[in-house]
């Protein structure tokens, strides 16, 4: 079974990921830890549930969704995985920070990037990469079917959906990509947003008002 864990973790109130298997393998998804507590929190339950972390994902490159990404990268040596078109957003992400007044340390190693249909594998599992733009210039979604769960970053949220009025946003663009790349998934998928609490496509279809 794929288990997923969440974290809350940022001023902003940010939802990071642990996604792993059985045997321990686990993929790091958007670690928006920036403290030393949080930092502590996430590799706390790392060894304490044994996981080995094999990747470090990220479903779009705002600031909240980047802070840990070269904490996580220098702990177990990973690269970080984004799609190339995200890559803007992260070299803004410095900047970003200083306007905020918030501390920063950004990532600086090689970069690896997905693309639409791209699958990242757990063990038998594999998450597989949907190009899912709108709230940002090239945000992904990792999707496993046959778990029934997508990891949907800013773009779907319950009963509501990502904002569209930061550099590289679309409203448009967004609301197509939620109907055509995940209202078109099992009803029953499981959404975890980059925000708030998980909830599920069908329910969505039904009753999400920026999309009924």
């Amino acid at each position: 079974m794929l288990k997923i864990k969440q974290f809350i973790f940022n001023p902003l109130q940010e939802n990071t990921f642990l996604a792993f298997n059985d045997e321990g393998d686990c993929a790091v998804i958007d670690p928006g830890c920036n403290s030393e507590y949080e930092y502590e929190e996430l590799t706390d339950f790392i060894t304490e549930s044994r996981l080995t972390p094999k990747y470090l994902l990220n479903t779009h490159c705002h600031l909240d969704h980047v802070f840990g990404n070269k904490f996580i990268a220098d702990t177990y040596g990973l690269q970080l995985h984004l799609h190339p078109g995200e890559k803007v957003v992260l070299d803004a992400a410095p900047e970003v920070a200083q306007r905020w007044g918030l501390p920063f340390e950004p990532y600086e190693g090689d970069l690896i990037f997905l693309e639409e249909g791209s699958r990242v594998k757990l063990g038998q599992y594999e998450l597989e990469v949907l190009l899912t733009p709108g709230h940002s210039p090239a945000s992904i979604s990792f999707y496993c079917a046959s778990q029934r769960l997508v990891l949907s970053g800013d773009v779907l949220f319950y009963q509501s959906i990502g904002r569209t009025d930061l550099p590289g946003g679309d409203y448009e663009t967004l609301i197509t990509s939620i109907r055509e790349k995940l209202f078109t998934l099992p009803e029953d998928v499981r959404v975890y947003p980059g925000h708030g609490g998980s909830t599920n496509i069908g329910y969505e279809r039904k009753n999400n008002p920026f999309l009924t």
